[in-house]
Order: C-alpha cells, then sequence, then structure tokens
C-alpha cells in the first residue's frame, strides 16, 4: 500500500486530509475529514498538518472506545441513576430550612429587638427585625410542598412512559452516562432503547424513595430487581482532563526535555498505540505495570507499518494483533519496541514528577538491545561500487527509483547526490544537510563553511544545541563543484540549497530518500539486512579522523556532540578556531577511494 497523503492544496491554499476508517464512516458520517490550514506557505502548511491529524486519530479511538456498550455498563448505569437521583433529592432537602435553622433566626430577631430597644408597637419595626424568619418560614411550607407535588406528577408521567416506549423524559440522563463513559450507541439502537427503559425504571425507584421521605421514611429499598448495585467489571473512567491522551498533551505543551516537535509527534503515535490498549477514557493516574507488561506483549507481535496497511485499517492494537496471527506480516523489531517504550517511560518520568503517579511502571521493562545492529562504516571497494553506481554516474531517469538503478544519461545533482558526499567529507547529520540554506554556505575568513543551524527558514530544526556547530567545506567538496552547485542555485534565487528535499507527514527530512538510500544499497548488493545506511558516512568520516590520529574528545564538536564552544552565527567564530576545524576536516580522507569519474565537467553540463 502506498503512504496516505495528508497534504492537500485546493487553489492556493493548503488543507490537511485523512481517510476516515471503514467503521467509522457511518457514524461520521463522510469517508473524508478536510480542513483548511488557512496557509498557502508550504513549510507552513507541512508544521501545522500533523496536530490536525492527530487530533482527528484521537477522535476516531475515541469513538471506538465508545462502540461497545455491555450489560455491564448497562448495570453501572442504572445504580449511578438511582444513586445520583436519591443523592440530589437530599441535597435539595439539605436546602430546605430546618426547626433549627428557624430556632437560630428567631434568636438573632429577638436578640436584635432587645439591643436595638425596638418599640414592639412598631410594626413596621418589628416586620422588618423578624423578617428573616418569616422568610425561612415560607421557604419550607412553600418549597417543600412544591417540591413534593413536582416529584409525584413526574413518578405519574415516568410511569406512563415507561408504559408507551416514550424514552423523552430520560434522554438527557441517558446522554450524559454515555458521554461520561466515552460510549457510543446510535440514537436508533435497540441497545439504547434498552438503556434507557433501564434507567427509567431506576428514576421510578427513586422517586418512590423521595415521596417516602417526604412522610418520614428513609428506610425504603428498591423493589425492583434491576436497580441494585452493579457487580460487574467497569472500565475505568477518567475525570474530565485526567485521561491519559489528555494529560499527555500538557506534557507536550511542556516538553520538559525540550526535543523537536517531531519526536513529540513520534512519542504521541507511540502512546497512541498504547491507548488504544487501555482506553481513550483511562485515567493516566492508573497506569501500571500491568498495563505495560499487556502492552510491551501486544507490541512484540505487531506487524510493520500497521497503521499504514489497508487490511488493519480501523483496527486497535489488539484487533491488529489477532487478525495478524491470520495473515503472518512482518512484526517489528525489539528495538521498536523499545522506543515505544522509551516514549511511554518518559511521558511516565514527567507524571512521577507532577504527582500522577508514585513510580514509574516502564522501568526496568526494556526488552534486551538487539545484537549485530550497529551501523558499519563503508570499505573502499563498497564506496567505490556505489559512487560509480548509477545515483552518481548516470540513470535512466530521475523520478522513479526503478529507473535511479539503470545506467543511463541522466545526472542526478540535488540532495539525493551531494548529502551522501557532504556526510562522506564532514560527518553531518542527513537532515542537517538536506535544510541547509544558501546562505549556510560561505566565506569566513577566506574558507567556505558549511552553518548547521536552526536560524532563518522557520522549517529548519537541530537535533540540540550541540548540533548547531561550523564545518569547514572540505576541498574534495570544492572540487567536485559544491561551490558552483551553491553559487547556481544563488543566481537561481533560491533560499535553499537543496529545494526539493522534504520533509515527510511526519516532519522528518528527507525521510522517503533515506528508505529509498537503504533500498538501492541492497539492489547494489552492499546491504544485505541492518548495518548499512546514510549514517554510515557520518561514521565512516568519525573512523577517518581517529585513522589520522585524532582522539575522540577532539573531535566530537565536529560531529554535533558534546560542548560546541561557538554555535555559530554570522562571522562571530574567531579566525583561529576556523583553522583548527579546517584541520580536522582536511584529515579525513578514504584510501582507495576514486571519485575522479564525477568531478565537475560532467556536473557543468547538467546545469
Amino acid at each position: 500500500m502506498g503512504r496516505q497523503t495528508y497534504l492537500w492544496r485546493r487553489g492556493a491554499t493548503y488543507y490537511a486530509r485523512l481517510d476516515v476508517p471503514s467503521d467509522l464512516v457511518s457514524i461520521i458520517g463522510t469517508t473524508t475529514r478536510k480542513q483548511s490550514l488557512k496557509t498557502k506557505d508550504e513549510a507552513t502548511a507541512k508544521r501545522l498538518l500533523w496536530p490536525v491529524i492527530e487530533r482527528w486519530r484521537r477522535e476516531f479511538d475515541d469513538l471506538r472506545a465508545r462502540g461497545v456498550l455491555t450489560d455491564d455498563h448497562k448495570a453501572a448505569a442504572v445504580w449511578q441513576h438511582y444513586s445520583q437521583s436519591i443523592e440530589r433529592d437530599e441535597g435539595q432537602r439539605g436546602n430546605v430550612p430546618t426547626d433549627s435553622d428557624i430556632e437560630t433566626a428567631t434568636e438573632k430577631a429577638v436578640e436584635r429587638i432587645q439591643h436595638e430597644e425596638i418599640d414592639i408597637a412598631d410594626t413596621l419595626a418589628m416586620l422588618d427585625a423578624a423578617l428573616e424568619v418569616q422568610v425561612l418560614q415560607d421557604r419550607r411550607k412553600g418549597g417543600a410542598s412544591i417540591d413534593a407535588l413536582a416529584r409525584r406528577k413526574k413518578l405519574s408521567e415516568m410511569r406512563k412512559h415507561l408504559t408507551s416506549g416514550n424514552t423523552a423524559l430520560i434522554n438527557h440522563e441517558v446522554d450524559q452516562f454515555l458521554t461520561e463513559n466515552r460510549l457510543y450507541i446510535e440514537a436508533r439502537s435497540p441497545d439504547r432503547d434498552v438503556l434507557a427503559r433501564q434507567m427509567m425504571r431506576a428514576e421510578i425507584e427513586a422517586l418512590q424513595r423521595t415521596i417516602e421521605r417526604d412522610e418520614g421514611d428513609y428506610t425504603g429499598i428498591p423493589l425492583d430487581p434491576l436497580v441494585r448495585p452493579a457487580s460487574g467489571v467497569h472500565r475505568a473512567v477518567a475525570e474530565p482532563g485526567q485521561s491519559v491522551m489528555e494529560v499527555f498533551e500538557q506534557y507536550v505543551s511542556e516538553n520538559p526535555s525540550q526535543v523537536k516537535i517531531d519526536t513529540l509527534n513520534q512519542a504521541r503515535r507511540d502512546i497512541g498505540l498504547f491507548v488504544q490498549h487501555v482506553g481513550s477514557s483511562y485515567p493516566v493516574a492508573q497506569i501500571d505495570k500491568k498495563n505495560v507488561r499487556e502492552w510491551k506483549a501486544l507490541l512484540l507481535k505487531y506487524p510493520v507499518k500497521a497503521a499504514e496497511t489497508n487490511v488493519f485499517q480501523g483496527m486497535t492494537i489488539g484487533q491488529v494483533v489477532k487478525h495478524n496471527e491470520q495473515i503472518s506480516k512482518p512484526t517489528i523489531t525489539a528495538r521498536t519496541v523499545n522506543r515505544h517504550l522509551s516514549s511511554l517511560g518518559a511521558f511516565c518520568r514527567w507524571l512521577v514528577s507532577h504527582g500522577y503517579l508514585d513510580q514509574n511502571p516502564v522501568e526496568g521493562m526494556a526488552l534486551n538491545k538487539e545484537k549485530n545492529t550497529k551501523t558499519l562504516t563503508f570499505t573502499s571497494d563498497q564506496m567505490n561500487t556505489l559512487f560509480k553506481s548509477p545515483l552518481f554516474a548516470g540513470c535512466q531517469s530521475d523520478t522513479h527509483p526503478r529507473f535511479i538503478q539503470k545506467p543511463g544519461n541522466v545526472l542526478i545533482r540535488d540532495h539525493r547526490y551531494w548529502v551522501p558526499l557532504i556526510m562522506l567529507f564532514s560527518g553531518a547529520r542527513p537532515a542537517e544537510i538536506a535544510q541547509l540554506s544558501v546562505a549556510d554556505v560561505r566565506e569566513e575568513h577566506g574558507r567556505w563553511i558549511l552553518h548547521i543551524t536552526d536560524d532563518g527558514d522557520k522549517d529548519k530544526s537541530v537535533k540540540n544545541e550541540n548540533s548547531k556547530r561550523i564545518l569547514p567545506v572540505h576541498d574534495k567538496l570544492i572540487k567536485l563543484g559544491l561551490i558552483e552547485y551553491r553559487n547556481f542555485m544563488l543566481g537561481a534565487g533560491q533560499k535553499r540549497l537543496f529545494p526539493d528535499a522534504e520533509r515527510n507527514s511526519r516532519g522528518q527530512m528527507i525521510a522517503d530518500f533515506s528508505r529509498m538510500f537503504s533500498r538501492y544499497l541492497t539492489a547494489l548488493g552492499i546491504k544485505n539486512g541492518r548495518g548499512y545506511s546514510q549514517y554510515s558516512f557520518r561514521h565512516g568520516a568519525a573512523d577517518a579522523l581517529r585513522r589520522a590520529g585524532y582522539l575522540d574528545h577532539e573531535f566530537r564538536f565536529l560531529m554535533g556532540h558534546g560542548d560546541t564552544s561557538m554555535t555559530g552565527r554570522y562571522g562571530v567564530i574567531p579566525q583561529g578556531m576556523l583553522e583548527k576545524r579546517a584541520e580536522l576536516i582536511s584529515a579525513i580522507s578514504y584510501p582507495g577511494l576514486d571519485l575522479d569519474h564525477l568531478l565537475p565537467d560532467r556536473f557543468a553540463r547538467k546545469i
């Protein structure tokens, strides 16, 4: 199945768009959700897109959680309605003045008369002094009689409606129970009529108790066998604002570790899977080891890309796992399971620090790390094979991966060509390179530099503060034509160095190319399973610096690890520091690597 496109443009304006799961179409009333993002700028639209998609997905999850009404729910509704009706009656009676209230008011009136020496012959003064006593007496007499009359009238009407099947008198209470318990029933569902009639029987019993109390009898108990304390297991329901995802959004707004927005979005998806297991109304304060243990067991059987696979559309994690037992799709790795647990664990640490939980239930639950998953560096032979392949030396077409793998005369000279090469001779991360602006490649003190920063374009981001740094451009990249490419993009009026490098719907820069590159390595016979990826270039640069005699602590700032000392803005890095960085970059070399066939005479023909 192809990846669903969530961003849609109508005219000049961008919209969020999401297909409604087939099992919810009849409930929502449409096959597609659409919402204007109110912007004509694509980068802005991408930033606004994912929260909208996640809100819709939470709505879908919530509707599914409302989809099952059990006998336990009905029993709970009946007893809850009876109990609350009795409690309301008691509260109303508590507002009716008692003999004690009237006696106290009388004593205060007498004290006032005596203190102010009011003449008992002064009718108006006496009326004013005794006014509160009179008001209380009137409230007691009139209020009680009116309430008693109303109760008898309602009891009579409720019995008539129950006999005729008219649920108008109870519909509001039914809707309230369904809403509070996150349950959904179609308006004309037989189950809803059953629930309504049962709650009417509870109300009749409660009204009978209140009438008995009007006569001073507080000993009555329900005579209807249906109205009894609920004994079945009832799903925990959070108070408003206390469900897992509601509190998670507070965690996101605080962002205690100041992580990137795409990391938070990933955590939202991971914890959304946990919510599918415990229920959308589950109280965050009741997350425990049992919840996490059961969820981890499901994750171990959870298929790869289940959310993007047609056969699993509209299913919860439990349903997906059960269905996959029949069709046997590949399941996620232990590493991915640990990522889900890590997302929940970070959230739970925050819950502990904010008093929602006493201890982190995810602690100690991670799986042992997979063996042999370390990122490998390319050998010289592998790099020669790669850089002489069609992606770099010429292919049939640059529009489809299948044609990129075939030799031809089409030269690719966009981010797909430059990102691997820049990684190879700088150690920078692929997303850092892909988001560079033309202005980020400039001369400082007579040297060309790459400025890794989140300044400028609002769509730019870095992994952390240490990632902001300045990297001299390696001489090999200059010989290969990087500066000529930069100048060409400048002359073409481009602000970004690689305008075709895009973020996916999750906000991840060139993630699609990363997947394509991994498959490309497999097609070349370089990759077989895990180990090789774009990050092999970054690891290779670190190894090259070690071969040159440098220790890790001497170049870690170059890789964006540890304290960079100078995160960099225009013209602030001293020449001495730049020379030291240039010395390190120049030390990156690969014995046996031949890139002469990529020299810019062929590049010039491309542009």
